[in-house]
């Protein structure tokens, strides 16, 4: 992967103001990418760090063979052994840090040691370059131990933070970088990303489960996310209508797939509460009671707002140690009463 954007026209969109502030000498000493899960985040983060480590943009025999257009465009080359080593995250002046282990957070200890890294002599007389992923798992010591740095940076250094959710961080720390934005990708995008990446399957359908997050279908086998989300519409079909067990269900998939199964769950109850809020209906009349509006329903729609959010609640609680079998045995419990 030379070049970790290749396809991605959502991700090219987001490189125009990094390529033309490095074009002009102005590259920032800290970027905050602010993309969705599964859409490429890290792959322009890659491309930032490829941007400013590009051995064919410096002075020198690699940098005579580009034309001026190339030189203007102030992009990386992506085929130099410094893109190189960048795609394949073994270049010695960039530094990663992520969550250590189990833990659902980014510790002092780690900002610490970073800083120190970044402190030193770049390997290749270049930039030194370090990406936090997610930023947004930044403790608060961590954070500002990270915002000493951003105050007074080291010659020749780019940290790049990548995080879903901005607002977790301290705004000190997010006024001192640049910010990026990237949209998400329409639905052809990802399709077409998908067919050129994985070959033709049915990605409509693994996009139908888990969104618009191209790069995190490419993992997932499509006929087995089909199968799976079938039956777990059929298991909670029969839930509802009391003809399963909450508890051996929540048994069995607790052990299986839990995070896809729970996005299923979430789609399930959303088309529940689509379907059962006519489109006629004024909004006078959606406020004025808790039931759909259909003769025919019997599912109280604020009950399945309740349940929404206590799925949304566990799925963001599942790198906690938690009992998810119990967890999800309480929710099933809720959708049969």
């Amino acid at each position: 992967m030379s070049d970790p954007l290749a396809g991605a026209s959502w991700l090219e969109e987001a490189t125009g103001p990094l390529a033309a502030a490095h074009a002009a000498g102005r590259t920032p000493h800290a970027v905050l990418i602010q993309a969705a899960p599964g859409i490429g985040g890290e792959r322009l983060a890659t491309w930032t760090a490829q941007l400013v480590l590009c051995t064919a943009r410096r002075p020198g025999p690699l940098a005579a063979g580009l034309t001026r257009a190339e030189r203007a465009a102030g992009r990386p080359c992506g085929e130099c052994v410094s893109c190189r080593r960048v795609a394949e995250g073994r270049h010695p002046d960039v530094a990663s840090v992520r969550p250590i282990e189990d833990s659902q957070q980014i510790r002092i200890e780690q900002i610490r040691e970073l800083c120190a890294d970044l402190a030193l002599t770049s390997h290749e007389g270049g930039f030194k370059v370090a990406v936090i992923d997610p930023a947004d798992t930044l403790n608060r010591f961590a954070a500002n131990a990270l915002l000493k740095t951003l105050e007074e940076p080291p010659p020749r250094t780019l940290i790049v933070l990548l995080a879903a959710q901005p607002s977790r961080l301290p705004a000190t720390l997010i006024s001192r970088c640049q910010r990026v934005r990237v949209r998400p990708p329409t639905r052809a995008e990802s399709l077409g990303w998908l067919e050129r990446a994985r070959g033709v399957g049915e990605w409509a359908a693994v996009l139908e489960v888990i969104g618009e997050a191209p790069m995190a279908a490419a993992g997932l086998d499509p006929a087995a996310v089909g199968a799976l989300r079938a039956e777990t519409s059929r298991t909670l079909d029969a839930i509802r209508s009391g003809a399963a067990d909450p508890v051996a269900t929540a048994e069995r998939w607790s052990r299986s797939e839990l995070p896809l199964r729970l996005t299923c769950l979430e789609n399930w109850l959303t088309d529940c509460i689509r379907r059962g809020l006519a489109p006629s209906a004024r909004p006078a009349e959606l406020r004025a009671t808790t039931h759909p509006p259909r003769a025919d329903s019997v599912m109280n729609t604020r009950a399945l707002f309740h349940l929404l959010d206590g799925v949304r609640g566990l799925k963001a609680a599942l790198a906690a140690p938690i009992n998810r079998s119990l967890a999800l045995e309480s929710l099933l419990r809720s959708l049969r009463e």
